[in-house]
């Protein structure tokens, strides 16, 4: 009897080890295995909580990736497209630049050519005018040039030298009265008995009120004398230039030529006055009369002209 239950016990103790025994013997799970275990068991999960999909939390989960190809396919469409667009508006910004210095490059040499030609313009009227700075005039009191001074001569029967008294003329002119001529003569007048202030006035207010009056050319020449007798040289040569260029077919433009250049010997400048001079010759020539003939002759001796 005890053998038989020393028998049962050894029995049942076998068979309690053959388990024990059979599960030692079973390899451990890989972490691959694992990770399959486990995504399964979420997908079921997934399937009980999203019957009807997925949340996009838990999209890596899937067999397919959360994106299909045809939306990758577009994004790298729209990817090219803008870096097309980036490079085209690089290109374009280094063409707008390139143009934009060439543009300033031409502004540049612009302003620098108009510059050169307006300094060219002025040296020139300068040259013309006899304009010089302040501390290279000379002294107002420098002694004038010895040339005799040669008036105007109003035509017989004007208002400046009236004919003889008594004669047929003095009917006639007194009926044929010119207003202008009273008016020139009245300035000529003044200009000639020194009253050079009351002159200019004059025969501005002249020249002002019949600026197409044939005398106009001997206003302007005379007012040009008058400001070189009272000693403004500068304003005299300003004035016998203005009336020269605005007027060359004048009576008395030959006659402004001439006092310009005295002018300018009176402004210490006898190479602008020999210029003066020889612009007389060139331009009239001939027509020049022979007592402002041999005014030049004298004038162009004491500046030495060549």
């Amino acid at each position: 009897m005890k053998s038989r239950l020393i028998h049962c016990l050894a029995a049942g103790a076998a068979l309690a080890l053959i388990p024990s025994a059979s599960l030692a013997q079973r390899p451990a799970p890989t972490p691959e295995q694992r990770l399959d275990r486990l995504e399964r068991q979420i997908q079921q999960v997934q399937r009980q909580v999203f019957p009807k999909g997925r949340p996009a939390d838990s999209a890596g989960f899937a067999d397919e990736p959360a994106a299909t190809q045809s939306s990758v396919v577009t994004l790298d469409q729209r990817l090219d497209a803008l870096e097309r667009q980036m490079a085209d508006i690089l290109r374009q910004s280094e063409e707008n630049g390139n143009r934009l210095r060439t543009l300033e490059g031409n502004l540049g040499k612009l302003r620098t050519d108009q510059d050169q030609r307006i300094t060219a313009i002025e040296q020139r009227l300068s040259e013309a005018t006899g304009a010089v700075p302040a501390a290279a005039t000379p002294a107002e009191t420098s002694s004038p040039p010895t040339t005799p001074k040669a008036k105007p001569q109003p035509p017989k029967g004007s208002a400046g030298q009236p004919p003889a008294a008594g004669g047929p003329e003095t009917a006639l002119t007194t009926l044929a009265s010119d207003p202008g001529e009273d008016a020139y003569s009245e300035g000529f007048k003044l200009w000639e008995a020194g009253q050079y202030d009351n002159a200019i006035t004059s025969l501005r207010a002249f020249t002002s009120a019949y600026p197409k009056h044939r005398r106009a050319s001997y206003a302007n020449n005379l007012i040009g004398r008058a400001l070189l007798d009272k000693g403004q040289p500068r304003a005299a040569a300003e004035a016998l230039l203005a009336n020269y260029r605005n007027n060359p077919r004048g009576e008395r433009a030959p006659d402004s030529l001439f006092y310009l250049g005295q002018a300018l010997m009176k402004l210490g400048q006898p190479g602008q006055a020999c210029k003066a001079y020889a612009e007389l010759d060139a331009v009239y020539g001939a027509k020049v009369r022979p007592d402002l003939r041999k005014l030049e002759s004298d004038a162009k001796t004491q500046a030495q002209c060549s």
